[in-house]
């Protein structure tokens, strides 16, 4: 169990003996987040909640809390904590768009032209003001063209806007930090300036985004799992270029979304991913399809391997991701962001349910409990997809598939029978022992 300054101390079920280990009955948690995940936590058989300084064997904090705490809290073997200490290289913008350029030049270096093109999967970015002169070189390229300007660790759409012209941003660039005492500041306030995607994929004329869910468990080696379900978010008003200042054409983050004047919370602002997979299969074809989603496999593998080697790996750690991907209209997948905290505040009943298995299937991949053998290749609704290397299908024969091919055991958006295979892959919880 975590503890502050106690380096020795020992749990009360003797956590500290690996012969002869049992199932664990006990796990005692924290939880800095006032949201279904706290309803999930209370729910899981033999898990206490513990408050302010108690010891603790797993923590579901805010980043906020792992700045403060993470380099002074001692963890024992069994201790899980949700968050690696420098997530931040993948979920701030910035980084992410730094760390996967350096990324595609390694591979342009090392393998070819060839293989650094499969990651060509992410707008064109610059980080502002450091990269100010670059960006302005490419905007005079293509003039007319819209980019839009986003703060590099800010969510739910606030500080976005789009723009036409160079003048709309000199303002901002004005006000940017000068001294080095700002230099704190700067890393707040700083934005990247994007090459705003014109051509979105439409659905009832309107443009909508991703939201897709991965499980890292491990970098060292590379252990990853791609959740069955995630969600469409549409924005509410018909998509037209003739105005970029309407935000609820242009954003399709439910933060947005749910303050538009027509918003029916009642029906919210997103497809289930089965129901979108079935609308995209029926309109396109299997064949198309089925490539569309295993290029986002791509983005989801080739993101991770750029930060590979910079997250500080530490067995105590997971991290679950919330992954923005939009669809252009030829049905080429993009990377927008990727988010360390992704919300789990529900919109409709419908989304508290699939939240609510998520978060039930983290905690029985991050299985604190003791049940799994480490072999598995699905858990719940989470397929394994990369470990240390592709994973395959049960039934697949590697060989009929190209090196483009990362991730054969991925379901995304299929039939997500969690029920059945969680009865058939877990024992049952340990009778809870008396506290």
């Amino acid at each position: 169990m975590a503890k502050n300054k106690t380096p020795g101390y020992k749990c009360s079920y003797n956590c500290g003996k690996v012969e002869e280990r049992e199932p664990r009955s006990c796990v005692r948690f924290k939880c800095g987040l006032l949201t279904t995940i706290q309803n999930v936590l209370h729910q899981r058989p033999g898990w206490v909640e513990v408050k302010d300084d108690g010891d603790w064997d797993f923590n579901w904090c805010d980043v906020g809390w792992l700045r403060e705490n993470y380099d002074h809290t001692y963890m024992e073997e069994h201790v899980r904590v949700n968050h690696f200490r420098n997530h931040y290289e993948l979920t701030r913008k910035n980084l992410m768009v730094k760390n996967l350029k350096r990324y595609r030049k390694s591979l342009e270096r090392d393998s070819g032209h060839t293989e650094a093109s499969k990651c060509d999967f992410f707008p064109c970015t610059f980080a502002l003001p450091s990269e100010y002169h670059l960006f302005v070189e490419e905007f005079k390229r293509i003039p007319g063209s819209i980019w839009i300007m986003k703060p590099v660790a800010k969510s739910q759409g606030k500080g976005i806007f789009l723009f036409r012209k160079l003048k709309d941003i000199t303002d901002w660039k004005k006000d940017g930090p000068r001294s080095e005492e700002q230099k704190d500041a700067a890393q707040v306030e700083s934005y990247v300036a994007q090459r705003y995607i014109e051509n979105p994929y439409l659905i009832n004329g309107r443009k909508f985004d991703l939201r897709i869910y991965i499980l890292v468990t491990s970098y060292v080696p590379l252990k990853a799992w791609l959740y069955r379900d995630g969600f469409a978010r549409f924005s509410s008003t018909r998509f037209s270029l003739r105005t970029i200042d309407d935000k609820y054409m242009h954003l399709t983050n439910v933060a947005v979304q749910k303050t538009a004047p027509d918003y029916d919370p009642e029906k919210g602002c997103k497809w289930q991913m089965q129901q979108l997979r079935r609308y995209l299969t029926a309109k396109h074809g299997t064949e198309m399809i089925g490539t569309l989603f295993i290029e986002m496999d791509n983005i989801f593998v080739r993101s991770l391997q750029s930060v590979q080697k910079v997250i500080i790996n530490d067995k105590h750690c997971f991290e679950l991701y919330g992954y923005d991907i939009l669809l252009d209209e030829n049905l080429k997948p993009w990377l927008i962001e990727v988010n360390a905290s992704p919300s789990h505040t529900p919109s409709s009943q419908e989304d508290y349910e699939m939240k609510c298995r998520l978060l039930e299937d983290t905690l029985n991949v991050v299985d604190m409990e003791d049940r799994l053998t480490g072999k598995e290749k699905r858990v719940g609704g989470y397929d394994l997809m990369w470990n240390d290397g592709p994973v395959y299908r049960e039934d697949a024969n590697p060989e009929t598939f190209g090196s483009s091919c990362f991730t054969a055991n991925t379901h995304l958006g299929c039939v997500n029978d969690r029920d059945k295979q969680l009865r058939q892959l877990l024992k049952p919880f340990p009778v809870q022992k008396k506290m």
